[in-house]
């Protein structure tokens, strides 16, 4: 009985931890926006950071102007840092 007790507890502890998992990837950066390509997929901010925004992700990309201040969560992709969610404050 303890043993089964013990696997059950274990089980789901395992999975408690599985389900915060990708939570634990995700990054944060705020910043101004220094510049938009053509098409509002990339934004670089005035530090240096890079960020790729999906074409699927829903967001007025005319908002996307330099001097706009922005507040993202992203996930490293190989080389590419993807938006997974984005806040954008229009320039003043």
């Amino acid at each position: 009985m303890r043993r089964v007790f013990t696997s059950i507890v274990l089980a789901v502890v395992a999975v408690t931890v599985l389900s915060f998992a990708p939570f634990a990837w995700a990054e944060n950066v705020q910043g101004k926006i220094k510049a938009v390509d053509r098409a509002g997929q990339q934004v670089m901010l005035e530090d240096g950071t890079t960020l790729m925004i999906p074409a699927s992700m829903k967001i007025d990309r005319q908002a996307l102007q330099p001097g706009a201040d922005v507040k993202a969560s992203y996930e490293v992709k190989g080389s590419q840092k993807v938006v997974t969610a984005i806040e954008v404050q229009p320039a003043k």
